[in-house]
């Protein structure tokens, strides 16, 4: 019985680094254009708030 917990162990590390990989891996681009677009909106508020401003 023993054996087998020592084969169970590497079997359950490679079914969680296979989890890991393939969560790792995913596409993640969805998020991008929202988050560029209030990037976007940042530099825009930046500037604005600046722009009277003769600072050295």
């Amino acid at each position: 019985m023993a054996a087998l917990a020592w084969l169970l162990i590497p079997l359950f590390a490679a079914l969680g680094a296979a989890i890991w990989g393939s969560w790792a891996a995913r596409n993640r681009t969805a998020g991008d254009v929202s988050e560029l677009a209030g990037y976007a909106r940042f530099r825009e508020a930046m500037e604005k708030s600046h722009s009277g401003t003769d600072a050295v």
